[in-house]
C-alpha cells in the first residue's frame, strides 16, 4: 500500500479508487479470525513472544518490538498476557550459579507454593476485560495474537476454562501445551467444550522410540500441532516437511529455527539461520506451493551476537524469510 500511495501522491483519482479498494480488503478481512495477519507469498511469518525473552515479557514493549521487526502476527507466551492482566506475580528465582542453603531452599518452596495458590484464585475469578483490552492495543497495532502459550495441562479444570476463555479473548485460535499423552488426554475435551484448538509442542520426543503424533491427534480432532521443525530436525535429522505434508491440516503452527540434525558434530545445536541443517527454504516453499494456512512463527534460540539484540536478530530472521520467498 505504501509503494502506491508514493506512485499517486498528486493524483486525487487514484487515491480514491485506492482507499475504495482499501475498504473492500478491510471488510472482507473483517469476516476472519485473523484480519491483520501479514503474509509472504501467502506464507504467515510470525514469532513467538519468547523469542524477545532476553529483553522483556511486558506486552507494551513487545508490542513495539513487533514494530520494528515488521511482525504482525504472534503465539504469545501466557505470561505476557497476564502480567497485563495483573496476576499475582511469582517470587524472585533462586540465584543460579551461587550455593544456595537449605533453608533457602525451603523458604523459595514455601513461597512458590503461596504464590501458585494466589495465581490459582485470581484465575479462576477473573474477568476478560484485561485480555479483550490487550487483544485491542495490538489489534490497532495491525498485530494478531494467533495462539497463547498457556501450558494449563497441569491447572485445575477451573483454571483450564480460563485459559481458553483467555485465548478467546484475545482472539487466539487456541492454546498451546508441550506435548504429552496426559496432556493430550485431558486438554482435548476442553477444546471441544470451548471450540478452540489444543495445540501441542514437540521439542526432542519425536526421536524417542515409537513417537507417534497420531496418538496424541486421536484423542480429539481439536487436538492439533505446534510443529517445532528445528527441534524435530535436532531429534531425528529427518526432513521435517514429511511431517508438513502428512498433518498439514493438523498443524496449526511451525516453529522455525535453525538447528543442526542429531547426526551432525556437534548435534542438536541452535545456529544462526542458514548455518544449521534445517531446511527452512524447503519447509516455506511447501506451504507456499500448497496455500496451507499454517503460521510459521520464528523462535530466536540461536546466541545473539555481541552488539546485536533479540530484536535485531528476528529481524534478520524475516529477511531470511523474505529472501526465500519473493
Amino acid at each position: 500500500m505504501n509503494i502506491h500511495k508514493n506512485r499517486i501522491k498528486n493524483n486525487q483519482r487514484s487515491l480514491i479508487v485506492l482507499l475504495v479498494c482499501s475498504v473492500i480488503f478491510v471488510s472482507f478481512s473483517s469476516s476472519k479470525q485473523s484480519s491483520t495477519t501479514s503474509s509472504i507469498k501467502g506464507v504467515k511469518i510470525g514469532a513467538i513472544t519468547y523469542s524477545w525473552r532476553s529483553m522483556s515479557w511486558d506486552a507494551k514493549e513487545i508490542l513495539q518490538f513487533c514494530k520494528e521487526t515488521g511482525i504482525t502476527s504472534l503465539e504469545m507466551m501466557g505470561s505476557v498476557a497476564e502480567d497485563y492482566a495483573g496476576i499475582p506475580p511469582q517470587p524472585p528465582r533462586l540465584r543460579r550459579g551461587e550455593p544456595i542453603s537449605e533453608d533457602e531452599r525451603k523458604t523459595f518452596r514455601l513461597n512458590m507454593a503461596k504464590a501458585n495458590e494466589a495465581r490459582r484464585l485470581w484465575r479462576i475469578s477473573a474477568g476478560m476485560d484485561k485480555f479483550v483490552e490487550l487483544r485491542k492495543m495490538y489489534n490497532d497495532a495491525g498485530i494478531d495474537i494467533h495462539i497463547v502459550k498457556f501450558a494449563p495441562a497441569r491447572w485445575t479444570d477451573e483454571e483450564i476454562d480460563y485459559a481458553f476463555n483467555a485465548a478467546k479473548a484475545l482472539g487466539a485460535k487456541g492454546i498451546t501445551n508441550e506435548i504429552g499423552l496426559e496432556a493430550a488426554k485431558k486438554l482435548g475435551p476442553f477444546a471441544e467444550k470451548h471450540n478452540l484448538y489444543a495445540i501441542f509442542h514437540n521439542h526432542m520426543q519425536p526421536g524417542e522410540p515409537g513417537f507417534n503424533f497420531d496418538d496424541y491427534l486421536a484423542f480429539s480432532p481439536m487436538n492439533m500441532l505446534n510443529f517445532d521443525v528445528g527441534h524435530y530436525m535436532g531429534a531425528t535429522g529427518k526432513h521435517p516437511n514429511e511431517i508438513i505434508e502428512k498433518y498439514h491440516d493438523r498443524i496449526v503452527s511451525l516453529h522455525l529455527k535453525d538447528k543442526t540434525s542429531n547426526k551432525n558434530n556437534p548435534p542438536n545445536m541452535n545456529q544462526p539461520w542458514g548455518m544449521g541443517n534445517t531446511p527452512i527454504a524447503d519447509i516455506l516453499k511447501l506451504i507456499e506451493k500448497n496455500d496451507w494456512p499454517i503460521h510459521c512463527d520464528i523462535e530466536l534460540e540461536y546466541e545473539i551476537p555481541e552488539g546485536s539484540d533479540a530484536v535485531k536478530e528476528t529481524a534478520k530472521c524475516v529477511a531470511f524469510c523474505e529472501k526465500i520467498l519473493r
